[in-house]
């Protein structure tokens, strides 16, 4: 009732087109190239003893309304790597091929999305956000037909396949789905195999407490780690794009990255995801409500197995309170302050984000240049119209600046110590749109060093690295509208 065990599809022509070599080494994989029979596993073209692969049933709430039964359409889970430290790591293929809730499709997976997926999910590693890992990407040499605007167009692409790994895959949606059918056994079997693989200090113990509390201080611990994940989201600008039920990680890891996206000019109402253009439920700006929103349908979810309802209220009130302080340390920390908690900091840190939104300032460069340059030269360099300020907004400007000199001086730091620490929390580099969108351009033509060069430059987002200035700039006006670069489907 949990999973389904499946076979994944062969293909005809495997070619490894991304290997993640400290990944595979951290695995106990060849650190230097994978075999060839390690490729036909990582494409599915083969099972390595023990494996077991299977795809795991799910529900989840879509846009805020339930959509019953889901699963795993795509994605199959080959098995568990137990690591020299004891730790585990489940193999997950994406695009491998059909599953039994594949629902009429494929079960495959284009180029473009599984790059998109290998580089973010990597990228977001080296900037310190929660989530999942990529070992590989893979062309399957076989074309996959994709409507990518949904305008009733579909074309061949190529297709790929990435390999996904992390402790878990297990969802909120994995709990939503035995909920909602009253399958109540396997909800209390499914919810003491997750703490007893990945949160044993809520197992049963000598402390003989009642289960119904043990279920509550997990929750409250899940709640917790989706308050700091998406915390670091905001921190970074990332944007979601699909924050579904079941696109939610129980362990606060960030997972299934698809029509994701990286604030470029400073917008809270901006989505990546053409599905949500109208509604923009899961814009920048809402990322913090609905992560609060989905953990209480988890905890709906969890309610026939906790007495004492009030204890996951608890939960949920605990997200908020985490990540209220986390988002204040996370953005005292890109301002070069210990701490916002003056009564003036919350006025310092709102004015602040105001005015990068009135002057389209581009949020990754403006805190990197904050530590390094003064007031206007920042702006200058950070905004995509430096020359359309008017005298109000400058004087604005100039005011802020001025607090935050003043704010700044009250700390006693030394200007350079304070720029170093800030250099070390606001990137330089991060995986913009364009950028990934260039990558997949290339890789279609079989030109994979636009990708390779992008992946060693993200591996080190905050330290500054000769010549790679074209991957710290603004994003340039022809990349505004163009698809992929501005904004993307669900298409995949």
């Amino acid at each position: 009732m949990c999973y389904s065990l499946v076979q994944p599809t062969p293909v005809r022509d495997a070619q490894l087109l991304a290997w993640n070599a400290a990944l595979a080494q951290q695995l106990g994989f060849d650190a230097l190239a994978p075999e060839v029979s390690c490729l036909q596993v990582l494409v599915g073209n083969a099972v390595a003893p023990g494996m077991r692969p299977y795809a795991a049933r799910y529900g989840g709430h879509q846009f805020g309304n339930w959509a019953g039964q889901l699963g795993d359409g795509r994605a199959i889970t080959l098995g568990e790597l137990r690591l020299p430290d004891g730790s585990v790591r489940e193999l997950q293929l994406k695009g491998a091929g059909q599953t039994p809730y594949s629902r009429f499709a494929d079960g495959r997976a284009v180029l473009r999305s599984s790059l998109r997926e290998y580089l973010c999910s990597e990228a977001m590693h080296a900037l310190g956000v929660p989530t999942t890992r990529a070992l590989s990407l893979l062309g399957t040499g076989e074309g996959v037909v994709r409507d990518m605007f949904y305008d009733g167009r579909p074309e061949s692409e190529p297709g790929a396949i990435v390999c996904r790994v992390a402790p878990s895959f297990v969802r909120f949606g994995n709990f939503e789905i035995h909920a909602a059918l009253q399958e109540h056994d396997p909800l209390r079997r499914l919810l003491e195999w997750v703490i007893r693989h990945h949160f044993p200090q809520f197992a049963p113990g000598a402390a003989d407490v009642a289960d119904s509390r043990r279920y509550a201080d997990w929750f409250r611990e899940v709640c917790e780690r989706t308050a700091v994940m998406v915390a670091h989201w905001m921190r970074v600008g990332f944007v979601h794009g699909v924050m579904n039920t079941d696109n939610m990680s129980v362990l606060g890891l960030t997972i299934d990255y698809g029509p994701y996206g990286w604030l470029e000019g400073y917008e809270p109402g901006w989505t990546p995801n053409t599905t949500d253009a109208s509604g923009r439920r899961y814009c920048y700006g809402n990322q913090p409500q609905i992560a609060l929103w989905n953990l209480a349908r988890l905890a709906s979810a969890l309610m026939p197995l906790v007495e004492d309802k009030a204890a996951l209220q608890d939960g949920l009130e605990h997200y908020r309170a985490t990540f209220a302080a986390q988002h204040q340390r996370l953005f005292a920390a890109k301002l070069g302050l210990p701490s916002l908690d003056r009564p003036e900091d919350e006025a310092l840190l709102a004015d602040l984000l105001r005015l990068l939104q009135v002057a389209e300032t581009d949020m990754t460069l403006f805190f990197r240049a904050l530590g390094n340059l003064d007031g206007r030269a920042a702006v200058a360099l950070a905004s995509y119209s430096p020359d359309a300020l008017d005298a109000q907004q400058a004087a604005q400007w100039d005011a802020w600046f001025a607090r935050y000199a003043q704010r700044a001086a009250e700390e006693g730091e030394a200007p350079e110590v304070r720029r170093e620490r800030m250099n070390a929390h606001n990137p330089i580099y991060v995986p913009r749109n364009y950028l990934a969108q260039q990558a997949i351009d290339a890789a279609t033509q079989g030109d994979l060093d636009p990708l390779h060069a992008l992946l060693r430059v993200l591996e080190r987002p905050y330290t500054e690295q000769a010549g790679c200035e074209a991957f710290a700039a603004k994003r340039p006006e022809w990349a505004r509208h163009k698809p992929g670069c501005s904004a993307l489907s669900c298409s995949s």
